[in-house]
């Protein structure tokens, strides 16, 4: 034997569980309304969890309880640990999407979102699958914690800093494209560079600052005057009907807001490089059928 059977004795593997609702819900009373116990009960079982680890595991703030170091070290460990367990006492071999009720979430930053999404709800409406699919909002700078800790079942967007250790698949390539009201600005295309540089710009951006067209422009000697900005994508569309503004985004994203307004979609006046856009996941969900459904779900969202 590699495993000393004393080890367990003293061991509640319950508190695993509780623990692992904790880091999703970050609050004892909604920890305690997950596991259908009272809050008294969730409190307890936090204080036998703190003796078993030797660490306070969640400290107290005005937006609930937030991990300590040692809690997040430990949660995929953890988390994977009752997923295979979880795996030999109760999970069928093989996964029925229309008989299941499961939810599964999804990182996504909007600009995916806008392609990904209608697709997915109208595969699941027509193929009548009982599974939900929830997004999360993500970008390249918080996908890697949001699978790392378990929060999302896929990560779906531009990752090029995402560690090695994940499994990744690539989707498809995109690139950029400009998005204006054609009517309003009297602007037909391809835009010109000098319509271009002229028109006011709204800014998407994860820092409010500078993006990736001005790197471009600057390169040239080139500056475009913005006027605003927004962190999401989707958060351009008003601007758009109601100020005298041009913006330029993903093209995947200008395609699916061009689709379904409007609006124009143009080719920028300049050269943009293209990028990868990879579905990521973790290696403990490699074999999980569940897992697998789902990724070959998303493939089949975008073949259609």
């Amino acid at each position: 034997m590699t495993i000393d059977e004393r080890d367990f004795r003293n061991v509640d593997l319950n508190l695993l569980v509780t623990f692992e609702v904790l880091m999703r819900e970050r609050h004892v009373t909604h920890t305690a309304h997950a596991l259908g116990i009272s809050q008294a009960a969730a409190s307890a079982a936090l204080a036998r969890l703190r003796r078993l680890f030797d660490d306070e595991l969640f400290t107290r703030t005005k937006d609930g309880m937030a991990p300590t170091p040692k809690a997040k070290e430990i949660a995929p460990r953890i988390r994977w640990a009752l997923r295979e367990l979880s795996g030999v006492l109760f999970e069928e071999p093989v996964f029925d999407p229309a008989a299941s009720d499961r939810a599964f979430v999804l990182a996504m930053s909007d600009d995916i979102e806008a392609r990904m999404l209608p697709r997915m709800l109208q595969h699941l409406q027509e193929q009548k699958l009982g599974v939900s699919v929830l997004v999360r909002q993500s970008n390249r700078y918080t996908a890697e914690s949001l699978i790392t800790e378990g929060s999302v079942d896929l990560a779906i967007g531009a990752l090029p800093g995402l560690a090695e250790s994940f499994h990744r698949e690539e989707l498809f390539t995109s690139g950029y494209a400009c998005l204006y009201d054609g009517d309003r600005l009297g602007l037909g295309t391809p835009l010109g560079l000098e319509d271009y540089l002229a028109m006011p710009h709204l800014l998407v951006s994860y820092d409010g600052r500078r993006g990736i067209v001005d790197e471009l422009l600057e390169a040239r000697g080139l500056r475009r005057r913005i006027i605003g900005s927004t962190t999401h994508f989707s958060g351009a569309l008003t601007p758009l009907k109601t100020a005298d503004v041009v913006v330029t985004l993903p093209r995947h994203a200008v395609q699916a807001f061009a689709a379904t307004t409007d609006l124009v979609l143009s080719e920028p006046p300049i050269p943009f490089p293209r990028f990868t856009v990879s579905m990521a996941w973790t290696p403990q969900r490699e074999n999980d059928p569940a897992q697998q459904w789902l990724r070959s779900f998303v493939r089949e969202c975008l073949g259609s």
